[in-house]
């Protein structure tokens, strides 16, 4: 596996944010013209409708195969975090800091983590500026 960093550390699969997305998206649209074909004839209606209703209901598993897991590592990530902090330190990690900053710091290693915690919190920095000030990447191969 290759070295991670700020500039590839995003992932994208082709099979499911590009091909499955457009598939669905593809069969959304044609659902949207069969129901109103479907309306404005008569003609199959309750067909196209059902259609439509499937078509809906794709959309939403394909929003929440992502969502659903992500929330659940971004707590997993955040107690992870504030136990890596309260090892080094003693202490918890500042509670001024958000989630998504807590995601960013885990891509810190231990030698900057408590410093640059503390400047994000007192500066408020950006998840993207958090990631874009360590010096060297902790790379996080387990995201899903």
């Amino acid at each position: 596996m290759k070295e991670q960093n700020y500039k590839n550390h995003r992932q994208y699969l082709l099979g499911y944010h590009g091909i499955t997305f457009l598939l669905i998206f593809i069969l959304l649209i044609a659902s949207i013209y069969n129901l109103y074909i479907g309306y404005k004839t008569r003609y199959e209606f309750r067909a196209a409708l059902m259609f439509f209703i499937t078509s809906l209901i794709l959309v939403s598993f394909f929003w929440y195969l992502r969502v659903f897991p992500n929330r659940a590592q971004d707590r997993a990530i955040r107690a992870e975090e504030n136990l890596r902090h309260f090892a080094l330190t003693g202490k918890l990690l500042n509670p001024a800091l958000s989630l998504s900053q807590i995601i960013a710091l885990r891509f810190a290693p231990d030698e900057e983590l408590v410093e640059l915690s503390n400047k994000a919190a007192a500066e408020n920095l950006s998840p993207d500026n958090i990631k874009k000030e360590i010096r060297n990447w902790r790379a996080d191969h387990h995201r899903a």
